[in-house]
């Protein structure tokens, strides 16, 4: 990783801070580089326990204080009233990474100042378990060594992507950040369908469990290989599986469906960004 040895700064510890935090320590950045603003010490007393640096408030930051990152990981709804804690710390050296959905760059260079250096990023909550997969977009002022270590921070919880155009994390915030949502919805709704075929209801949840988690797994490991010839693959002609696709793909089958749903979402996301 690129952060030598320089201080890195979380403003907020939930579950995404937690994930990240976690992540970094189980990649070898030493715990003693690490700090935490969070009030409830008790929220983060595992990561105290740790070595990792633990800070009421700004306050007792020390007055050289010099993080070459701060995660921005405070709910959007407080992002306003949390920001002028790390305000002052502003400065070319230091690149603040945002994981708050519909905060943009523009809004963050309001307050911390044009020059700030603003990464936005995109994960979802699968980086609870090193799996998730996170979409960044820099701001201007941003160097090539700043985009580094904010890539090496978020690939401590998955894999990464980046973007040149800021708008296009609506559309992320929809598939990505929304997708594990859709992807429980889906396990319910195989669940309850083996249900109604008549299968006990623990064995149709762990079918489904299982069947979904399995799949996901063939997916990544199946390199070179798309989704749509997998499927064929597992579609013998005149078989089963044929013919529920004949309902899940027709006219007015899951595509349609999902198309709405991501539109839907999409739109949301611009909402709360305006």
């Amino acid at each position: 990783m690129s952060f030598d040895g320089r201080p890195l700064l979380f403003l907020g510890c939930g579950k995404m801070g937690g994930a990240i935090l976690a992540g970094l320590l189980a990649r070898g950045v030493a715990p003693e580089q690490l700090h935490i603003i969070e009030p409830n010490r008790g929220a983060v007393a595992t990561f105290v326990q740790r070595g990792v640096h633990h800070h009421g408030s700004h306050e007792s930051l020390p007055e050289d204080f010099s993080p070459a990152l701060i995660l921005l990981a405070v709910k959007p709804q407080v992002m306003e009233e949390a920001l002028p804690a790390v305000g002052r710390l502003a400065s070319p050296e230091t690149v603040y990474v945002s994981v708050a959905a519909g905060k943009t760059i523009p809004w963050f260079a309001e307050r911390l100042g044009p020059t700030a250096r603003v990464v936005r990023a995109m994960p979802n909550t699968p980086a609870a378990v090193g799996r998730g997969m996170t979409v960044l977009v820099a701001g201007e002022a941003v160097t090539s060594e700043q985009r580094q270590l904010a890539a090496d921070l978020m690939e401590a919880v998955g894999e990464i992507a980046w973007v040149e155009d800021e708008t296009l994390l609506d559309p992320v915030t929809a598939l990505s950040g929304g997708g594990p949502a859709y992807v429980f919805l889906m396990i319910e709704c195989l669940a309850k369908a083996g249900e109604e075929a008549g299968l006990p209801a623990d064995l149709a949840r762990r079918l489904a469990s299982e069947t979904v988690a399995g799949a996901g797994e063939l997916v990544r490991r199946s390199e070179g290989q798309e989704p749509e010839e997998l499927r064929q693959n597992v579609t013998s002609p005149g078989g089963t599986t044929l013919e529920a696709l004949k309902i899940l793909m027709a006219p007015d089958g899951l595509q349609p469906l999902m198309t709405r749903a991501i539109a839907a979402a999409t739109r949301r996301s611009r909402e709360l960004a305006s």
